[in-house]
């Protein structure tokens, strides 16, 4: 069969392209498409229909398949906005979606840009929102959290704006800092997310892990 694989990141700059053709075997698995570009399950996991897959599950020719490099509900939903976006951030709407009259604390992060000109934000947008729809249900439920909101910025962000908001609200201050601290840090370590810094010396990219492969 033949599959067009999604590329990002560093992998989408060595091939010159955001996508490759491959043929593949009709039983192939998650791990036969590493082996087809080169590649260890160390250095990249491969996501099917925008989710993280194990090595050994089936590929099937209607799946959308991406390789991912490292990164770096309801009427009263306790997610209240995930957004992956290009437009600048605005704190605002983000600490108005996370108000509740149940809230007895509110926490906002901002994660801004540092000591080099600007940063460029590249994302799989589409399992990057999910991703992090995800990580905030999860988050919220296990803090015991009123509402939970977390905002990403694709594209150019310059010196000192924010790329990220992660907002969090609860009927105490500790569990509150606590849900916003996992909140970001899972962002940071799961969503399909990466970064360039642009520097005197010229772009540099910022390594970092690689998400965990599902049990």
């Amino acid at each position: 069969m033949k599959i067009t694989v999604r590329l990002f990141a560093g992998l989408r700059e060595r091939a010159g392209s955001d996508h490759v053709e491959l043929e593949l075997p009709d039983d192939a698995r998650a791990g036969d498409v590493l082996a087809a570009m080169g590649l260890e399950p160390g250095q990249c996991i491969v996501a099917l229909d925008r989710e993280y897959a194990r090595a050994d599950e089936p590929v099937l020719v209607t799946h959308e398949v991406a390789l991912i490099p490292p990164v770096s509900g309801g009427a009263d939903a306790v997610v209240r906005l995930v957004s992956v976006t290009e437009e600048p951030l605005d704190p605002a709407p983000v600490l108005a979606a996370v108000r509740d009259p149940r809230a007895g604390a509110v926490v906002l992060f901002e994660g801004v840009t540092r000591d080099v000109e600007a940063l460029d934000y590249e994302a799989y947008a589409e399992m990057a929102a999910e991703k992090l729809e995800t990580i905030a249900t999860e988050v919220a439920a296990k803090h015991g959290l009123c509402a939970v909101a977390v905002v990403h910025r694709v594209g150019r962000v310059p010196l000192s704006e924010p790329s990220v908001l992660c907002a969090a609200s609860g009927p105490h201050r500790g569990e509150t800092f606590a849900g916003a601290r996992e909140l970001i840090d899972r962002a940071k370590a799961e969503a399909p997310i990466w970064k360039v810094e642009l520097t005197p010396e010229g772009p540099q990219r910022v390594e970092g892990a690689l998400p965990q492969w599902p049990t």
